[in-house]
């Protein structure tokens, strides 16, 4: 076998090789969505994930509220003087999140609410391109009422900026676009708008990002998701603001 042969058997191998791991991703992405979308089917706003939301506490209640990166934030290990609990569900948009704000959240009387949410809508843009500025819209509008919610309840609210996204897997993107970026950024710009004297903007990239503006690999679990290095960054900043 020439050396010509050689490059060529090897490029094929790789292009075979690359086609697999493609196929593997896109055939375990469509089994997610597809058991995703039934599941949201039969409980649309994911009430019965915490069936029995009011909680019983002598403490001032802190909650944090959102998508998988709220569910996936682990309490600050500094923070004694307070019960904190998570209402977050993983695969949520905003719409979803707003909606069952009354039954999780509400309900619990809480003294602080962290919210986190917004990527699962965004992350829908190269899907539906048509639609980007819709979405980006909606987005900003539910993620202002989720605030304004917060806000009637007599919490304190700190809403964090969308975090950032780590770096972009080869198998990702063909599904994938830089409009989500730069979606990402007009929200968190939006976003740090509502500041005023009850709600405090969380500045998350200032925490995680690096010089090239994606999360930094070692706080990174994966594309979207942190790891519990990343968390414990967050948990370092914000723990002196989480006081009741």
């Amino acid at each position: 076998m020439n050396l010509q042969t050689k490059i060529a058997f090897i490029a094929l191998s790789l292009a075979l090789l690359a086609s697999a791991i493609l196929n593997v991703f896109l055939y375990q992405q469509g089994q997610k969505y597809y058991l995703l979308l039934n599941a949201t089917g039969l409980d649309p706003l994911g009430l019965n994930s915490y069936p029995n939301s009011a909680e019983k506490t002598q403490q001032p209640v802190i909650v944090f509220y959102g998508d998988s990166r709220a569910e996936s934030w682990p309490a600050p290990d500094t923070i004694k003087n307070a019960t904190i609990i998570n209402r977050g569900i993983g695969g949520q948009t905003t719409a979803q999140v707003l909606g069952r704000f009354q039954e999780h959240v509400a309900s619990l009387k809480p003294k602080i609410i962290v919210i986190q949410v917004g990527v699962n809508d965004l992350k829908a843009i190269p899907l539906f391109p048509e639609q980007k500025e819709a979405i980006i819209r909606n987005c900003e509008t539910n993620i202002g009422q989720i605030v304004k919610n917060s806000l009637d309840t007599g919490a304190k609210v700190v809403v964090t900026t969308i975090f950032p996204l780590g770096t972009l897997p080869i198998e990702r993107r063909p599904l994938w676009s830089d409009d989500v970026p730069i979606a990402i950024k007009d929200v968190n710009d939006y976003i740090k708008t509502l500041a005023g004297d009850r709600v405090i903007v969380f500045d998350s990239s200032q925490v995680l990002a690096n010089s090239q503006g994606i999360v930094d690999p070692k706080y990174s679990r994966d594309f979207l998701h942190l790891n519990s290095e990343g968390y414990a960054a967050l948990n370092k900043e914000i723990a002196g603001i989480l006081v009741p």
